[in-house]
């Protein structure tokens, strides 16, 4: 006779979609970089609805505004963004019944577009750049549709601070699993709002843990020079009105090149596929660890699923085609298959 484990939890039923907000998965990561005695773990934030961790910044700014009026039944939602939060928001103005228009640019993946559309989102793409960045053009199209638009709201990732205060949070979730012992925290940056939001939470309950900013190489959030980057989610090209500098004890500027190896190296040694921002926290945590005292504890946020970007990270074609080889586990597999391909 099988006998069925009787200790698992009992699954909670939730009313609505949006309740699943939230809450997601810690795991521990055991395989990622085995030579150091160090404990690693990732929130995994792909397992919020819309599949990533802007869900939990959209629910807190779009709630936040229809508590305070400013967001009625028939307002038009009107935000900038390079995918992620663009979907957060997609789903919940169709659950609420609210009309969203998304400003987005030519870096944004082609199946975000696709998701946008399905959720009746409707799309302002532009298509010129200033100073390297198409950040600052993203938000004067956003202005310039909000003083067309009658009733139109702009959430305001950027500057709102109902975003830093949904990632509080995050924060208090992978406190609550770790007893508030974490050494070391490593968090993608874009608007900043993850960051600050986790790093008031360490400063309230006065844990130890030392925040390391994880930015994009041509972002000039922490002051460096301007550069163009093709893998979106981190990084800027203006600076964040939420960060407080004081707060971060270390920041970590990573390539696009290097933010694809750490997606493969992640997929390759714990078959987690995640996003770009993702590989760059991977690959930060990696260039940092020799500097990690041994039995250090390292949690880094995941924010979103590699599924958006099996065309562009994913693809050993538009890999090669934008920064030539590569090297990842991917490469290496590929061509030992075909040395061994008559074996097979």
């Amino acid at each position: 006779m099988i006998r069925f484990s009787q200790t698992l939890s009992q699954p909670k039923l939730k009313q609505g979609i949006l309740a699943t907000i939230g809450n997601t998965p810690l795991v521990q990561l055991q395989y990622l970089y085995p030579a150091y005695n160090v404990s690693i773990f990732a929130k995994i934030e792909s397992f919020n609805p819309g599949g990533s961790i802007k869900d939990r910044t959209a629910e807190s700014l779009l709630v936040d505004a229809m508590k305070t009026g400013q967001v009625q039944r028939d307002t038009t939602i009107i935000e900038s963004s390079s995918g992620n939060m663009a979907i957060g928001l997609a789903q919940l103005c169709l659950k609420h019944g609210l009309k969203l228009i998304v400003v987005v640019d030519p870096n944004v993946n082609p199946q975000t577009l696709k998701i946008l559309k399905t959720y009746s989102a409707k799309i302002e793409m532009i298509d010129c750049i200033d100073d390297s960045s198409y950040l600052n053009v993203r938000l004067a199209k956003v202005q310039a549709l909000l003083k067309k638009i009658p009733n139109s709201f702009w959430p305001n990732q950027y500057a709102n601070l109902a975003n830093p205060q949904a990632h509080y949070h995050t924060m208090r979730e992978i406190a609550e699993v770790l007893h508030h012992d974490v050494d070391f925290l490593f968090a993608a940056t874009s608007t900043c709002g993850t960051i600050m939001g986790c790093a008031e939470y360490i400063r309230q309950h006065e844990m130890h843990t030392k925040v390391v900013a994880v930015d994009a190489l041509g972002s000039i959030i922490f002051h460096q020079k301007s550069g163009s980057r093709l893998i979106p989610g981190h990084g800027a090209g203006r600076a964040s009105q939420l960060l407080d500098r004081s707060q971060v004890s270390k920041v970590i500027h990573v390539s696009d090149k290097q933010c694809i190896s750490g997606c493969h190296h992640l997929l390759h040694k714990e078959a987690i596929l995640a996003g770009g921002s993702s590989g760059a926290v991977v690959h930060a945590v990696g260039h940092m660890l020799p500097q990690i005292p041994d039995g250090s504890r390292c949690a880094m946020i995941l924010c979103d699923s590699g599924e958006r970007y099996l065309d562009t990270i994913y693809s050993p074609e538009w890999v090669e085609h934008n920064f030539g080889r590569v090297e990842t586990e991917m490469t290496k597999l590929s061509e030992w298959y075909d040395t061994h391909e008559n074996e097979i």
